[in-house]
């Protein structure tokens, strides 16, 4: 690559990327874009070759860095500096050099101490100083960013947050503030007036921060892991709030007054101690996501089927038994997780959810499944592990959308036999069958072109049937803890099979020794088998024609003192 195309990489018109955090059960990644490096070892090698006063955006995360180079510093345009996952120990007092910049990453380094230089970055909007062994003591420097929209100091080992951040920073509107030891909030943080988003996981907050219901205009609030008991009824001001992540608390009680929240959409409240939600909650109207999942329910909540944007569902472990009729309004759900709770029948209002694309009734008492499950026309992937089924049920192979199959038996009734009509999920691409009591698989299972895992692992297979190699996108075989002696000799034609684990088998072909490192050794040994079984035939053929040859030979020989017999009998004759 060229130095103007590496100039040109490294630049950008502006900004980069902003960063995203991580929030609740929904996953956000972060997406920078990086420059050419030298593969020299030295922090001035890490530098790119051409470097250019225009240069806009740098990424030099994870290089092994213990400073920001003078080369950086010199850049007067730069608006963007990655410079995460490194062995930085401090800040250099040039910093204030960069007097265009935007955004600075500087998360996952050594950092004690931030230099006054820093608060001179007047355009800064963005500050990531998360997982650096901070001192409180330097923290203050932070309030002279005025201009700051996002603020993360996670992991820093917080105990209280400097008052002048709060007093100062009317800008902010993402605050992070989760792994610390935080216990309250100063009471100036209600002059953050613009804050959006704050997350404060993995506290020791026991009460929820009355300061937050000050602020109108917050629209996400991660209280996750801490120690709350208690909501105040003041959540209800939050009108503008959007996501409220509560799960692994205190709480027994919801207050009424967050129905006034109208523009909630996410509600994470499991891994608490509820046992119902308050009525008025059914004003709720834009919930679209609701996690219940590890309370002692009393019973369903009905407020739910009256929210039509409901999408996503879940309540495992919650002790349930039924659902209510008006269950069937909920045509909007797709993600159903009614786990590990005391059903002993499939409800039938879940086959009139024709949206549904994940269905979760693993370790309940169910026994069989309803003809009316074939409604489900757009299921996707249906887990039922851990149920009473005596016999296979094959109205699962109704299921033609099927992609994603959970059968595995740890606690319930073990299935002896995966019967032929599997072959209909022709759209399946992972079949979990593990901990049962499987002797063998149908020849038809190498009808699913599809399939991409199989998991037969704790069942008792003697072999494998060899059309297995058919699956040509096969890329996960777990067959361990089984009664395997060897596997399919054109196992390694599967050019996408990536992972094969036959540990806890009696395995002589391979050998064990030779399973145990891995599949590539597998693969090594399955090929040397086959070129020498193809060597031992060609010796076996070459042999078998020179052994034609000597019996072509001797039968020439025979048939010629045939024809001198009858030529002697003439003479005597005579």
């Amino acid at each position: 690559m060229s130095e103007s195309q590496q100039s040109q990489e490294a630049s950008t018109g502006g900004t980069h990327c902003p960063k995203t955090d991580s929030v609740g059960f929904e996953d956000d990644c972060d997406q920078t874009a990086q420059i050419p490096v030298n593969d020299e070892p030295g922090d001035e090698a890490l530098f790119p070759t051409c470097v250019t006063d225009r240069i806009y955006f740098i990424d030099l995360a994870n290089k092994q860095l213990r400073t920001i180079s003078p080369e950086v510093l010199s850049l007067e345009y730069l608006e963007e500096l990655h410079m995460e996952k490194n062995l930085i120990v401090s800040i250099p007092r040039d910093i204030n050099r960069l007097r265009h910049m935007k955004i600075l990453y500087l998360d996952q380094n050594h950092i004690q101490d931030i230099c006054e230089e820093l608060g001179e970055l007047k355009c800064l909007l963005s500050l990531d100083l998360s997982n650096n062994p901070l001192s409180c003591s330097s923290l203050p420097v932070i309030s002279k960013l005025q201009s700051l929209r996002q603020l993360r100091l996670y992991k820093t080992n917080l105990h209280e947050i400097p008052v002048q951040i709060c007093k100062y920073l009317h800008h902010v509107e993402l605050l992070g503030l989760s792994d610390n030891n935080l216990q309250c909030l100063p009471k100036e943080t209600v002059n953050l007036t613009k804050l959006k988003e704050i997350y404060l996981q993995k506290n020791r907050f026991e009460n929820f921060p009355k300061e937050l219901c000050q602020l109108a205009n917050l629209e996400i609030i991660d209280l996750e892991q801490n120690l709350v008991s208690l909501i105040p009824e003041e959540v209800g001001f939050l009108t503008n709030l959007v996501k409220l992540f509560l799960a692994f608390n205190n709480l027994s009680s919801i207050p009424p007054t967050l129905r006034r929240c109208q523009k909630l959409a996410v509600l994470d409240l499991s891994h608490n101690l509820l046992h119902k939600l308050p009525p008025g909650l059914k004003n709720l109207i834009e919930m679209s996501v609701l996690r219940l999942s590890a309370n002692s329910l009393e019973k369903f909540p009905q407020q739910i089927c009256c929210w039509p944007s409901l999408s996503r569902v879940y309540l495992s472990n919650a002790g349930l038994r039924t659902v209510p009729g008006s269950f069937t309004r909920l045509t909007s759900v797709r993600i159903l997780d009614l786990s590990e709770n005391c059903f002993d029948e499939i409800p039938k209002g879940i086959c009139t959810m024709k949206n549904l694309e994940v269905l979760a009734l693993d370790g309940n008492q169910i026994q069989e499944i309803p003809a009316e499950m074939k409604e489900l026309t757009n299921l996707k992937c249906l887990s039922l592990s851990e149920n009473q089924f005596s016999i296979f049920p094959k109205e699962i192979f109704l299921l033609e959308s099927l992609e994603r199959l959970y059968l595995g038996q740890n606690k319930g009734i073990k299935f002896t036999s995966l019967p032929e009509d599997v072959s209909k999920l022709q759209n399946l691409k992972e079949l979990h069958m593990e901990n049962n009591f499987l002797e063998y698989l149908p020849a038809s299972i190498s009808l699913l072109t599809h399939l991409k895992i199989l998991d037969c692992h704790n069942n008792l297979l003697k072999q494998l049937p060899d059309c297995l190699c058919q699956i040509q996108g096969l890329q996960k075989l777990l067959v361990q803890n089984n009664q395997l002696s060897h596997l399919p000799e054109d196992l390694d034609s599967l050019q996408q099979l990536e992972l094969v684990c036959v540990e806890g088998n009696p395995m002589t072909d391979p050998p064990i020794e030779v399973c145990c490192q891995g599949t590539s050794a597998i693969w090594e040994y399955l090929q040397e088998k086959r070129h020498k079984k193809a060597k031992k035939l060609k010796i076996q053929s070459l042999w078998r024609g020179l052994v034609n040859q000597e019996i072509e030979k001797k039968e020439k020989k025979e048939k010629g003192k045939g024809k001198e017999k009858p030529v002697k009998g003439s003479k005597a004759k005579k």
